[in-house]
């Protein structure tokens, strides 16, 4: 039996309206929302080397996710020159 006090959050792409809003975006968005997904926040250099995907299809793709609203971002704690993104709640 596990101890753990922490709580698994439910995943953004339980929830309905976000499958919605996602569904009318590229594949591009598609699959930077899921590296999001397991592994947030990460910096567009970061989305770069795990999607695979090159650096202008990723800022293609962050755009697009931002003005869906389904991305938000904020300045890196370790690195304040960089912005992190991260999947909307």
């Amino acid at each position: 039996m596990s101890t753990t006090s922490e709580e698994a959050k439910p995943s953004a792409f339980a929830e309905p309206e976000f499958r919605e809003q996602l569904r009318e975006l590229p594949p591009s968005a598609k699959l930077v929302a899921k590296v999001l997904e397991s592994d947030a926040p990460l910096s567009q250099s970061q989305l770069v080397d795990q999607s695979l995907l090159p650096d202008r299809t990723v800022r293609y793709a962050l755009n697009r996710l931002e003005e869906s609203d389904l991305v938000d971002s904020r300045y890196s704690f370790t690195d304040a020159r960089k912005q992190v993104y991260y999947l909307t709640d």
